[in-house]
């Protein structure tokens, strides 16, 4: 678990600050009439999770692209997604409700973080095998 936290630090504030949001009751403001933020709210929090995942993926890893990190940034934010509007739906009281159309928001950031991140990932990476990175990487590359 130290290790998450000392290479992932932010990907793993981002899930906690999202658990945290996601299961506060939220008062009213003048964003509030805004036609669907909540909708928006959700695409931008697992969107922005999953670049920051890539990102921070890419800068530890020479060789990013392999299974396990897309079961990370792909299949773990979908589950978490719907773990919190299962959350939401039954533990917080009526003060938040599930929402299904909140889970395909979560998706489709879910999406777009990949599309973000994977590009960011390769580039971090590239520039770790270029000699620029410290010297704890975990995936040896013949030079």
């Amino acid at each position: 678990m130290y290790n998450i936290l000392k290479s992932y630090p932010l990907s793993v504030l981002s899930v906690v600050v999202i658990w945290v949001l996601c299961l506060i009751p939220i008062p009213e403001t003048p964003l509030s009439d805004i036609r669907m933020i909540d909708k928006w709210t959700h695409f931008v929090f697992y969107g922005g999770l999953c670049t920051v995942v890539w990102a921070e993926y890419g800068r530890q890893h020479a060789r990013p692209l392999n299974r396990r990190a897309w079961i990370y940034t792909l299949l773990l934010p979908v589950i978490m997604g719907g773990l919190i509007e299962i959350v939401q739906a039954t533990c917080t009281g009526g003060n938040r409700s599930g929402d299904i159309m909140d889970w395909a928001a979560d998706n489709i950031g879910v999406v777009l973080g990949q599309l973000i991140g994977i590009p960011l990932a390769l580039t971090l990476s590239k520039w770790r095998r270029g000699g620029q990175a410290c010297g704890n990487c975990r995936s040896e590359d013949p030079q």
